[in-house]
């Protein structure tokens, strides 16, 4: 059990605060593994009715992601240390997104890579003003996991697709807007909302209990800003290669469109064709626990690739945001050096509990 998590049950609500503050909230694996059986221990537990996922008290972050430099040493080894990472997480946003009663996450604060997948795959979702969202892994040579592969195609026209290969940022109102979240609260009513959650009486129906409270303190959520670029989002951006939509973008002009294509380029090559791959498998998938099982196969290998080892020293260690990639361009990437992240792994398969 990790003490940078806090597990506990009040009042027929199960508590998971994260407690690591100085990392932003980052997930290890044994918080991963503390949370994840908590909700297996509450999943049949009549005696809890909601589950509530929230931070210890800053304005900074939620969850800013996961372990990214152990995972970058480990793959320097044998990686099995971020295999068996990838392992419990994975489970564990499973577990969440097969969770049988409610689950509320309060994103209040850096919302990215790990604290996505610990916030989205629950029934209820709240950004607040402060809510910074993003899934920014193709910088760094990883890829849109923790079900980026399920959620991200879901979202409305290319929005996914458009947030997996930019690692674009959402704040505040526009991660709801987005439906990333489900709901949007102002950060100074977060402890109403909590006052009024520990007050309730969810015994006579917590998924109906629970909307009535946020219906009385949430905000109407209006039009995202990234709106206004919507037809350019939609129509570059459902091309079906890499190449082809950055030259969508290129041939639309105008400086968002032409900031998007540049942003791509500098992200690593091989990283933006697979998590193309991956959002548009992970589309048509009709089961989370595929998705899952996918995305392992992919971080299984993609720890130990050229380029997150080197994403990493660039962006994380040496910090002198100069990677080089290889292969260098997107035209250099070859449909067999995707494929082979999405092979099957075998006896090595992700695998789940009844």
């Amino acid at each position: 059990m990790s003490d940078e998590v806090s597990i506990s049950v009040q009042r027929g609500v199960g508590h998971i605060t994260l407690t690591r503050p100085k990392a932003l909230h980052a997930l290890n694996a044994p918080m991963c593994e503390t949370i994840l059986a908590a909700l297996e221990r509450w999943a049949d537990d009549p005696t809890v009715y909601l589950v509530m996922i929230d931070h210890q008290d800053d304005t900074r972050g939620f969850c800013a992601g996961g372990d990214i430099r152990m995972l970058a040493e480990s793959g320097q080894r044998d990686a099995s240390e971020a295999r068996a990472f990838f392992n419990v997480e994975y489970r564990m946003n499973a577990a969440l997104q097969s969770f049988p009663k409610p689950v509320l996450a309060i994103a209040d604060g850096v919302t990215m890579g790990g604290g996505v997948g610990l916030s989205v795959h629950g029934s209820h979702c709240i950004a607040t003003e402060r809510t910074v969202f993003a899934m920014p892994e193709t910088g760094i040579g990883l890829f849109p996991d923790v079900g980026g592969g399920w959620f991200l195609p879901r979202l409305s026209g290319e929005l996914g697709t458009w947030l997996a290969l930019t690692g674009a940022r959402l704040k505040g109102v526009d991660v709801a807007a987005a439906k990333v979240a489900t709901h949007y609260l102002p950060s100074e009513l977060v402890p109403n909302l909590k006052t009024q959650i520990a007050r309730a009486d969810f015994s006579i129906g917590a998924a109906e209990m629970l909307n009535e409270i946020l219906g009385s303190l949430t905000h109407a959520v209006p039009a995202g800003s990234f709106e206004e670029h919507r037809d350019i989002i939609d129509a570059c951006f459902a091309k079906d290669t890499a190449e082809e939509i950055v030259a969508a973008l290129e041939a639309e002009g105008g400086d968002w469109a032409l900031k998007q294509a540049e942003t791509i380029r500098t992200k690593s090559p091989e990283t933006v064709k697979v998590a193309l791959r991956q959002v548009r498998e992970g589309g048509k998938l009709r089961d989370f626990e595929d998705n899952m099982r996918m995305e392992y196969r992919i971080g299984w290998r993609k720890v130990q690739s050229h380029d997150f080892i080197e994403g990493v020293r660039a962006v994380i260690i040496d910090k002198d945001n100069t990677p080089n990639w290889n292969p260098p361009t997107l035209e250099q990437v070859s449909d067999a050096d995707v494929a082979r992240y999405f092979e099957p792994l075998g006896e090595d398969e992700l695998t789940f509990g009844d």
